[in-house]
């Protein structure tokens, strides 16, 4: 075992249980089809990361995925990723992309949302695009109910979701994503598209 660790590094539940003594969070152990997964709490909401496994025709992807319930006062939705990944999908569905200001920062992503004054405010938050500019790859979004192979929420919550196809094992990476998760949805209070309570959802 000590060989293992010095060949590949720390397992990812060694690394994601460091992470919770760092934000004081709680790590769950997982079972035989699950791995271990971390909840976190910002304020009042509830933040999970997990794992997640996307089957495709010819491959399993194992990712990483963190999520917070929250209720989502004005149906405000919206997307982010780095350009090229997933550029594909956006002009499938016909979306157009919102630039926000920042000359860098609408260089390098493409950022769709349904009412632009809103994308613009969400990220006028300097920290919110620092924090965004650490993750190398990513899909983050605000997420609806799914339907009937997605968890559901009561009427009025949605959920803070990012996806990215790997298991992160970088603890300085883990940790920026949860201030990521806590910024944004203090940002989201400020713009009046969340409340500053817990929706009594534990995904």
């Amino acid at each position: 075992m000590a060989m293992l660790r010095k060949l590949f590094g720390p397992s990812k539940d060694e690394v994601w249980k460091k992470l919770c003594q760092e934000i004081g969070a709680e790590f769950i152990e997982g079972g035989s089809w699950s791995g271990g997964k971390v909840i976190a709490k910002a304020d009042d909401w509830t933040i999970t990361l997990d794992t997640h496994r996307i089957d495709t025709q010819h491959d399993h992807i194992f990712c990483t995925r963190m999520r917070a319930p929250f209720v989502n006062k004005d149906g405000f939705y919206f997307s982010i990723y780095r350009k090229g990944i997933f550029d594909a999908i956006g002009k499938l569905l016909g979306m157009q992309d919102v630039p926000v200001g920042d000359e860098e920062f609408d260089r390098d992503f493409i950022i769709k949302g349904n009412n632009e004054t809103k994308v613009k405010a969400l990220f006028s938050d300097p920290k919110i695009r620092e924090l965004i500019k650490a993750q190398p790859s990513f899909y983050f979004e605000v997420k609806a109910d799914g339907g009937w192979f997605e968890e559901r929420f009561p009427e009025g919550v949605d959920e803070l979701y990012f996806l990215v196809d790997e298991c992160i094992t970088n603890i300085e990476r883990l940790e920026a994503l949860y201030k990521l998760f806590a910024a944004t949805l203090h940002q989201l209070c400020h713009i009046g598209s969340a409340y500053e309570n817990d929706p009594n959802i534990h995904p």
